[in-house]
């Protein structure tokens, strides 16, 4: 059943002047400065939040008090002393129990559908297997899926919903143009999704929604760049630099999948040997634990299950496929040269000896640079919802 975004506060009167361009960018950047320090800091003072985004006490307290009247905010229960003389201060905080964003990320086999709260915390979350991968038929279920988690959260209102997917991903027009492991071409799955959840719909590709993850909720918050490398059955990435993510025309941005990688063996598709996403991807991982004889099965989590088992085989596929991904990173590092590097990979995440081979690969110079995920147990379903969240932060007071 279509559900009904929560409304926002308008930012002038019907009779007030059309503000100019540069104005409403101005309210908007501060707007965001103003909400961002809030979700970092808070509680915070509003004397606080004036000293650390440079904009005047006045216009703290109007915008804090037009996210007080959105919900978006709250007076703190406990007042804060003033190490002066005078009233004691009233510090804000998010509100992170009125509002909820829904999150899906789409998958190869399965698609992940979650709901989050403003501190990008996982509140629900459930996996929808793929019967078929007809784009219909996986939208459709993924609307459902995120229908009946609205439903059992009764009392929380959507904002809206963010989908990530790997592949080719538009972030302007909300279209999946090009997913090969998927076989999806032009999909429009803003206005697909958006007609069956009655929401509004944002759309990017999970390597730059886990940046916006990662800089608002997680370890490169305050990194002036950021890398992030997604290993999964798709293999791609995404950069960012002074809280701006790197897009391109149409998106194309962090499309590394025919990369060569030194010393990969895999015949690709296009005809190459040793392409970065053949070499890495969680299909090649299991193909090779299935001929030796590991799983019988596509499962990649199965490989690791086998190595936590002590299977010597298991371990020497996941360590070798960490030094190949470190190989990767490494040549990234030489091209971008970011402050941090984060990396979504399954033995990584899990197995300490997996992110000291990655680490060995890339060298003890650009080790302490690297890092895993900051969401080892919700990656999906959090990329998911960050692509709502960031244009929540972004654009506070016209979501």
């Amino acid at each position: 059943m279509p559900r009904t975004a929560a409304p926002l506060l308008a930012s002038h009167s019907p009779n007030s002047p059309v503000p100019r361009a540069a104005d409403s960018d101005r309210r908007r950047t501060n707007a965001s400065v103003i909400l961002r320090s809030v979700l970092e800091h808070g509680p915070v003072a509003r004397s606080t939040i004036s000293r650390l985004t440079g904009l005047s006490p006045a216009s703290v307290t109007d915008y804090c008090a037009r996210f007080t009247e959105l919900g978006l905010i709250r007076e703190s229960a406990t007042p804060q002393r003033s190490k002066g003389v005078g009233r004691p201060h009233v510090p804000v905080d998010l509100d992170a129990s009125r509002f909820i964003v829904g999150g899906v990320h789409v998958a190869v086999p399965y698609t992940t559908v979650a709901l989050l709260d403003l501190r990008g915390r996982v509140v629900a979350e459930r996996r929808i297997g793929h019967d078929g991968t007809h784009p219909s038929l996986v939208l459709a279920r993924a609307a459902a899926g995120l229908d009946t988690l609205l439903t059992e959260a009764a009392g929380a209102t959507p904002l809206g919903v963010g989908v990530a997917a790997g592949g080719w991903v538009d972030r302007d027009s909300g279209t999946i143009v090009d997913h090969p492991l998927l076989g999806w071409r032009d999909v429009p799955v803003r206005e697909l999704l958006g007609a069956r959840t009655g929401l509004p719909v944002h759309v990017d590709g999970h390597a730059r929604a886990l940046v916006n993850g990662e800089r608002l909720f997680g370890r490169a918050r305050g990194s002036r760049s950021v890398l992030h490398l997604f290993v999964g059955n798709v293999v791609d990435a995404a950069f960012a630099t002074n809280d701006e993510v790197h897009h391109g025309p149409r998106s194309q941005a962090g499309a590394i999948a025919h990369l060569p990688l030194r010393g990969g063996t895999e015949p690709c598709d296009c005809g190459r040997v040793g392409c970065l996403q053949v070499e890495l991807s969680e299909r090649t991982l299991c193909r090779r634990a299935r001929e030796a004889g590991i799983v019988d099965g596509v499962n990649p989590t199965h490989v690791v299950t086998a190595a936590e088992r002590g299977n010597p085989v298991a371990i020497r596929l996941l360590t070798q496929r960490a030094r190949m991904v470190g190989r990767a990173v490494g040549l990234l590092l030489d091209i971008l040269n970011p402050e941090t590097v984060v990396v979504t990979e399954l033995g990584v995440i899990r197995r300490e000896d997996c992110l000291r081979a990655l680490r060995e690969e890339v060298g003890d110079a650009r080790a302490s640079a690297v890092v895993p995920t900051s969401f080892p147990d919700s990656v999906l379903a959090v990329a998911g919802g960050s692509v709502m969240l960031d244009v929540l932060y972004r654009d506070p007071l016209g979501v």
